[in-house]
């Protein structure tokens, strides 16, 4: 229940954030709401309206490719930003472009990061990226970054350069609140300790495309015999493992570490 209401209170903070300091302003934000926005301006379109109809096909894609666990709270983001973005009045609450930028990009990182730490994305390049990492192996972050570059442009060459490099800087400091609420590090190391090693087992590997090692184990003070899967896996996949592990064994032990760097093979297949 805490998931669906810190989804929906980080998407209303969004859906607030744009309408309230960037759009008024033309400041854009990343990703597909970027675009959303820009058509919103120039268009008599609303921008929710347009943010909800250009993730439906991505959505879609996301539920064939990610799970219906995932697309589900992702839905559920996208509806709430949209229905925001609709209802709310597009109206600033600051005079100074440079103050708006700031603020809304610190407000943005704020929801999509509460989003984030439940199990749910914000929907649009987010979810074209993660289907993009399944099939090869790519830095999500770079890969976003190109996205929202082509984003910048479109803003400098609509409307003015001064609007493209706010929208910069709001991305930018959406991206390190972000960082700040969600996990920092690209790669982590999982231990899970569980007596339901087969059933943990087929979970994570019918989810995940990460290979498992499979270690013996023993409690040092009960002598009782476990069995320790061992993995590595990129940042944005830990909030949907946890649920997984949660899943298959709520009593399973699990350390998430760091991981500085990996050699070998990081994915299967």
């Amino acid at each position: 229940m805490y998931k669906l209401l810190g989804i929906i209170l980080g998407s209303v903070l969004i859906s607030f954030s744009f309408n309230c300091f960037l759009i008024p302003h033309h400041v854009l934000s990343s990703g597909i709401s970027g675009i959303a926005i820009i058509i919103g301006i120039l268009t008599p379109l609303n921008t929710g309206l347009i943010n909800l109809l250009l993730n439906i096909p991505i959505l879609i894609a996301g539920y064939i490719g990610l799970g219906k666990r995932f697309i589900g709270y992702t839905v559920l983001s996208v509806l709430v930003i949209s229905a925001g973005l609709y209802f709310i009045p597009v109206q600033a609450i600051a005079t100074e472009s440079l103050l708006s930028s700031l603020f809304g990009g610190v407000l943005t990182g704020a929801g999509v990061g509460l989003v984030l730490n439940c199990a749910g994305s914000t929907g649009g390049f987010d979810i074209v990226g993660m289907l993009f990492s399944r099939k090869k192996e790519i830095q999500l972050g770079g890969f976003l970054i190109v996205l929202n570059a082509v984003v910048i442009l479109i803003s400098g060459f609509f409307f003015n350069w001064d609007s493209a490099l706010n929208s910069l800087l709001s991305i930018y400091v959406t991206g390190k609140v972000i960082d700040a609420i969600h996990t920092k590090h690209k790669k982590l190391t999982l231990m899970i300790i569980t007596n339901k090693a087969e059933e943990m087992k087929q979970s994570l590997l019918s989810s995940i495309v990460r290979g498992i090692t499979l270690l013996e184990g023993e409690g040092a003070y009960s002598s009782e015999k476990k069995r320790v899967l061992m993995t590595v896996i990129a940042k944005e996949e830990l909030v949907n493992i946890k649920a997984l592990i949660a899943e298959a064994d709520p009593h399973a032990f699990v350390n998430i570490t760091e991981t500085v760097e990996v050699l070998g093979l990081f994915r299967r297949g």
